[in-house]
């Protein structure tokens, strides 16, 4: 080979390479993992399924969504913690998972969350009901609640999506408001658990989000008492707000956010970013949250959403100090 093939077959094997090591940066070159803490039916599950799917098909990659139910979000987050910060393994939490428990649940993480997990964007949040069972239930208002409950103290129960869940805080909020005494049961699987279990009459009450619930509310099985939100819903005219009733700020607007890990590529995060807000606004996003009061409540740029979460945390830091719940 003379000289200048030398040479030539050189500048080619190096533009091959270039290309090669250009083709691996590009962001996302495989398939992307979407943790969700429950298992499927919940509203965490709902968001994620809908933005896993714009997401992919902008991106050009799939995006699949993983059910990793169990130990108040713990299971999920110690999977993300895990992985590489490299953009491939993402989880989408709540308000539950990815704030609460890692200040009620810290002894029980292999990790430090704040350092290890970082919030690439919120993503939604929506309303919840003060639901309650239509199996052997009689009551049908709040005041009829209260009344049903105070007489039958310590014999009542009401769902949770786990212990110290904003579920339960909202519900024992209530109980020191109303003077009750009911039984909490955690549902390991969260919402789409939950609705079930309420319908089958196995406990009575519980808050939960307005999209988990409306398909039974629907069916007969359940009925809404009341709304934690600023107005009453367009399609829920009757059912006051908790306000109406006398129990103003009571009741949580749950919020979901897509969540990475620490030390992802800034690159990586804002192709991510860029994904997940234009996902919000697809016209699958459209179709299904709206009927079911799901709002698109993106960050402005990633940045923000840490400062965001910073802020929710301590909010809720205050809130679980006044519980003085005791967990194991």
């Amino acid at each position: 080979m003379t000289a200048f093939w030398r040479a030539a077959a050189g500048l080619g094997l190096s533009v091959l390479l270039a290309w090669s090591a250009a083709a691996q940066d590009k962001y996302p070159s495989r398939t992307v993992r979407i943790l969700v803490p429950y298992g499927p039916g919940g509203a965490t599950d709902i968001v994620a399924r809908v933005v896993a799917d714009a997401m992919g098909k902008s991106l050009g990659q799939s995006f699949i969504v993983e059910n990793k139910p169990g130990a108040f979000g713990i299971l999920a987050l110690e999977e993300l913690a895990r992985s590489k910060p490299d953009g491939y393994t993402l989880m989408i939490g709540n308000v539950s998972t990815n704030c609460i428990t890692p200040m009620l649940y810290v002894k029980k993480m292999t990790f430090d969350f704040w350092t290890t997990i970082a919030p690439v964007t919120r993503l939604a949040d929506l309303p919840a009901f003060l639901i309650a069972t239509t199996s052997d239930f009689p009551p049908n208002t709040v005041k009829d609640f209260i009344a049903y409950a105070k007489a039958r103290p310590g014999q009542l129960k009401y769902a949770t999506v786990g212990v110290g869940s904003f579920p339960h805080y909202d519900m024992l909020n209530l109980e020191r408001k109303a003077g009750l005494d009911m039984i909490a049961v955690p549902i390991k699987n969260g919402a789409g658990e939950a609705v079930t279990d309420m319908a089958k009459g196995e406990e009575q009450v519980a808050f939960l989000n307005v999209a988990t619930t409306a398909p039974l509310i629907k069916a007969g099985n359940l009925k809404p008492l009341a709304v934690a939100s600023d107005k009453r819903l367009s399609d829920y005219p009757d059912v006051p707000t908790m306000a109406e009733v006398g129990y103003p700020g009571i009741g949580t607007q749950q919020w979901q956010a897509l969540f990475a890990r620490a030390g992802t590529p800034k690159a990586v995060t804002e192709v991510l970013f860029k994904a997940a807000t234009a996902a919000l606004y697809s016209p699958q996003a459209e179709k299904v949250f709206a009927p079911q009061y799901i709002r698109a409540v993106p960050s402005k740029s990633p940045e923000e959403a840490v400062t965001w979460l910073k802020t929710d945390t301590e909010t809720w830091r205050t809130t679980i100090a006044e519980a003085n719940l005791k967990v194991e």
